[in-house]
């Protein structure tokens, strides 16, 4: 920057700094706007769960790039006007679609705060370090994790279950593999999950540079609970064949239909292999809290590493994942780079080490501590723990609802919180994946699709602390209406109802 320009600057009092010239005008724009959103959650039901977004309104967001100022009011109005229309919906009670989280005032309030504080949380000595380290130490006991644990917030469920991969990378191969790669003796390394785990493992086993086929997918049994059996005979077949076993994957609440692995046979298992056992907990893992569902989740405290999100059984507005480890300096040589800028003191800003960016690939980290403290504190494990149990309930009566109607029919054991079924209709893969738009576009619920068998099903997963049943009953009666306009015929449905095996349970 030149001599004059530099003067140009400093002599320009506009850009001194950004803060508001009048603070009581930010002020009052501020309590519109937090108004506004209380009101939003407070009326959700008033709106549509999700509205498809108009071409007009699609084109507002390929404008130039802004050069010149506006006023905050005028850019809060286009945000009203054109952004909370045709959000995801997961606020909605309708929204069943994905495992989305709900969020809360409370965590709405404090992720306000943070954004105030502006906290960098990669390192250095400052207090919202603490408010995470307490979040850690609180799911050492949620969890009956040591004291040495480690643990660390991420953006999700699929970048913690990246970093265990890497974690266990690092314990198979020590610590070398940082500097070397993986060399001959990470080529052969082999991991294994079940053909119901989430995708995001093999992506992981691809980003690991361990490639996608080092993956050995175990089937499943009739529950979609990995066959113990199975996996034992492949690890056999993989020693065998010159292979290194090192790690496997178990599910607390699989994708498509929330199935719970064997946690306590697998841990069994990794122990008697000398394996790495990872536990992809993204929503289930935090059953835990229920006391219906903890006892299902046995075999959970001696896993390894648990990856989690608290974005959606927690009720945390996203985002918010957790990596709990076991082997805390395993959890620090897998990540820790010493740097010159990075310097420790034991006095200071630079007191405090370790810092969280020993434990993660990230050195520039939000503060998702707080509003997962927040919301821990306010409503207390005991009530989160009652929600989940709640929503689970809830599937229960669709299931019922659904084994009821023979116009419907399950398409899979209801184990937790999500429901798969179908209309009974001939060419029933086109038409279910039809209605389920039709309903998406209608506003009346959000369910989404997966396939099991080979068959399209209807999938509702019940995560939001706001659904009740006449929101499970709005589900099903726009199942049955826009299932009615799309079936072919009386006679074709009755046929298939007539042929249809009976679920197995």
């Amino acid at each position: 920057m030149t001599k004059a320009l530099c003067e140009a600057s400093l002599q320009s009092e506009s850009s001194v700094t950004l803060d508001p010239q009048s603070w009581d005008d930010i002020r009052a724009q501020g309590h519109r706007m937090l108004d506004d959103m209380l009101d939003y959650a407070a009326d959700i039901r008033d709106r549509p769960v999700w509205t498809p977004i108009p071409d007009e309104v699609r084109e507002r967001f390929h404008e130039a790039l802004p050069r010149q100022p506006s006023g905050l009011a005028e850019v809060y109005r286009e945000f009203t006007d054109f952004i909370v229309p045709y959000a995801t919906g997961n606020v909605h009670p309708g929204f069943m679609g994905w495992v989305h989280g709900g969020g809360t005032a409370v965590g709405m309030l404090a992720e306000m705060l943070a954004a105030g504080l502006n906290a960098n949380l990669g390192g250095r000595d400052h207090i919202p370090i603490e408010v995470e380290r307490q979040i850690v130490e609180w799911m050492r006991q949620m969890f009956g994790f040591p004291d040495e644990a480690s643990g660390i917030f991420v953006t999700g469920t699929s970048m913690a279950n990246l970093m265990a991969v890497l974690v266990a990378r690092t314990t198979a191969l020590g610590r070398s593999v940082r500097q070397r790669g993986i060399g001959e003796g990470g080529a052969s390394l082999t991991a294994y999950t079940s053909t119901a785990a989430h995708g995001c493992i093999t992506k992981a086993m691809d980003i690991a540079g361990l490639g996608s086929e080092a993956l050995r997918c175990i089937e499943v049994d009739r529950f979609h609970r990995i066959d113990v059996t199975a996996l034992r005979v492949r690890i056999a077949l993989d020693r065998s064949a010159g292979r290194k076993p090192f790690l496997v994957v178990g599910s607390a609440g699989t994708v498509d239909i929330g199935a719970i692995d064997d946690l306590r046979a697998l841990s069994e298992l990794c122990r008697e292999e000398q394996l790495w056992f990872h536990v992809d907990g993204a929503y289930g893992a935090l059953g835990i809290l229920s006391p219906a569902l903890a006892p299902r989740l046995a075999g959970l405290e001696c896993a390894d590493s648990i990856a989690l999100d608290f974005h959606k059984w927690g009720q945390v507005p996203y985002d918010a994942g957790f990596l709990l480890v076991r082997d805390g300096i395993r959890h620090r040589d897998t990540f820790s780079a010493p740097a010159a800028y990075l310097r420790r003191e034991t006095r200071g800003l630079s007191a405090g080490s370790p810092w969280p960016c020993d434990l993660g690939p990230d050195l520039s980290r939000g503060f998702r501590a707080l509003k997962t403290w927040f919301t821990l504190k306010t409503y207390g494990t005991e009530r989160l723990g009652a929600i989940i149990s709640r929503t689970c309930a809830l599937a229960a009566y669709l299931e019922a609802r659904i084994v009821a109607e023979p116009r419907l029919e399950l398409l899979a054991p209801v184990q937790l919180n999500i429901v798969c079924f179908r209309y009974r209709t001939a060419d029933a893969n086109q038409v279910n994946g039809d209605i389920v738009i039709d309903i998406q576009e209608s506003g009346i619920a959000a369910p989404s699709t997966t396939i099991l068998g080979g068959q399209l099903a209807i999938r509702a997963a019940i995560v939001n602390h706001r659904t009740d049943t006449c929101d499970i009953d709005a589900l099903i009666s726009a199942v049955l209406e826009f299932g009615a306009q799309r079936s072919s015929s009386d006679d074709g449905l009755v046929l298939e109802v007539e042929r249809s095996p009976p679920l197995a349970t």
